[in-house]
């Protein structure tokens, strides 16, 4: 956790409703592990906050007034080199969905979820991992392998719909014990998939793996600054 403010977690509501922001206040409040240091509607106050504040995760709702939090999104992770973002949203859209993890957004959270979800996903989130829901994840991986060219799409598209979630879980900074509990399988399930992975793409272990997956968009851009070990 951050070293900053007695290694609690910043985070930084951008969220349009009053009513919610207060709501999402008060849920954080009372967690020991996070402290809530702004909150905001506008773009340009979220800007500000990202350049003096710096907080440690964005929590951020998609639509903000007139306009779309994912149209500035990679300008507000810009201004804070090491701030992650986490879409909290009850719009089910897939495109939006999909536009908002290609922004940059490491996490998502519909507002339907139970509120230990959100907790779970900023303290996962600012660790390092993603946390994007499984269906979501396999469509964000077709859509960067839509319409590849390269040496390497053969062996790409040799992956099947569950190794190529492990690629986006390695990539993304997520270890074997938590790739296992995310997918929901055995830690020895993730390193035979792993097993095959490797032998698909020809590489010798799992760090090159993760370099692959990131040369060829396999992954979230930054994620190499997990603190997990591989």
């Amino acid at each position: 956790m951050s070293s900053r403010n007695n290694g609690r977690i910043r985070v930084c509501l951008l969220e349009n409703h009053l009513m919610v922001r207060a709501g999402l206040k008060m849920l954080l409040g009372v967690e020991p592990t996070i402290e809530v240091i702004g909150e905001t509607s506008h773009r340009r106050e979220a800007l500000e906050i990202a350049s003096r504040g710096r907080p440690d995760i964005f929590l951020v709702d998609i639509i903000l007034g007139l306009e779309l939090a994912i149209d500035f999104l990679p300008e507000l992770l810009a201004r804070s080199k090491n701030t992650r973002a986490i879409v909290l949203t009850g719009i089910t859209d897939r495109d939006q969905l999909c536009r908002a993890v290609k922004a940059g957004a490491r996490g998502l959270v519909y507002k339907d979820e139970a509120p230990e979800v959100l907790i779970r996903a900023i303290q996962n989130v600012h660790s390092g991992d993603i946390w994007l829901p499984r269906a979501l994840m396999a469509l964000a991986l077709s859509e960067a392998l839509a319409g590849e060219d390269s040496p390497e799409a053969g062996k790409i598209a040799s992956l099947t719909p569950r190794e190529r979630e492990i690629v986006a879980l390695i990539a993304g900074g997520v270890n074997r014990q938590r790739v296992a509990e995310q997918l929901f399988i055995s830690e020895a399930t993730v390193r035979n998939h792993l097993t095959s992975i490797l032998s698909k793409l020809d590489l010798a272990n799992q760090f090159e793996l993760v370099f692959y997956a990131q040369r060829n968009g396999l992954g979230s851009k930054g994620s190499l600054s997990s603190s997990d070990p591989l």
